[in-house]
């Protein structure tokens, strides 16, 4: 049983007695069927620690934390700037960009923005399962929605990769992005306006790319951004 992860946001210490809400209750009692005295994992950022269920009453799990299993190793700090999508297209983007590092979300409404509500509960609960699933130790932060012209305003010195359609450029500057954090900008459906786009330029710290030379969804290119930032950063 000792694949099944639950995240627990609260201190973890050798020792500790502590208990489960009662949704991961219900989830480790009833799909996973775990019973007293058997074991399982619990996670947040100081690690990863073995648990076992010491009693269940009133469908609620009560654990005991027995050893530390693993350190969280230091990464690199990835923020993904986005427009909010529909909420399939949306769901998928943030489980699959959790699974590949991302360490902070930040929603952004532009001109062209659709989407204008971010469900910041519901997207708190995908990113907790998606780092359950995917063997991380952090989950990502999730922040308010903000304007397009705040986050300029708070990010003037924030080293920023743009995937930009209108650019030919595909390569990225290594020595540009040695510090952390770094931040993927990724527009709407439709694209920023132009207007919106040379205020983007104008970022101290920022390079533009071209994703693919065909039209990416949202979702698609946050993704694939991702997957290539990754992979450079790990060269």
């Amino acid at each position: 049983m000792s694949n099944i992860r639950l995240f627990f946001p609260e201190s973890l210490s050798v020792n500790l007695r502590a208990k489960l809400k009662k949704s991961q209750s219900h989830y480790l009692t009833k799909v996973m069927r775990v019973k007293s005295g058997e074991f399982f994992s619990v996670f947040n950022n100081s690690g990863e620690w073995k648990a076992k269920v010491n009693e269940v009453s009133k469908g609620i799990v009560e654990f005991d934390v027995l050893k530390k299993l693993k350190e969280e190793t230091s990464k690199r700090d990835i923020w993904l700037a986005f427009t909010p999508i529909k909420s399939n297209y949306f769901s998928f983007m943030i489980q699959k960009t959790t699974e590949l590092g991302i360490t902070k979300y930040i929603p952004i409404i532009s001109d062209r923005t659709i989407v204008r509500k971010v469900n910041l509960e519901r997207l708190e609960k995908i990113v907790i399962e998606a780092s359950e699933q995917s063997n991380r130790l952090s989950v990502p932060k999730i922040e308010k929605a903000i304007s397009l012209k705040e986050f300029l305003k708070k990010n003037q010195n924030l080293d920023v990769i743009f995937g930009d359609v209108n650019k030919n450029n595909n390569n990225l500057n290594l020595k540009k992005i040695e510090k952390t954090p770094v931040c993927i900008l990724i527009g709407p459906e439709g694209d920023f306006s132009e207007e919106e786009r040379e205020k983007i330029l104008k970022l101290k710290n920022i390079q533009s790319i071209k994703l693919n030379n065909n039209i990416l969804r949202t979702e698609t290119a946050a993704i694939s951004a991702v997957s290539i930032v990754n992979y450079i950063l790990d060269l």
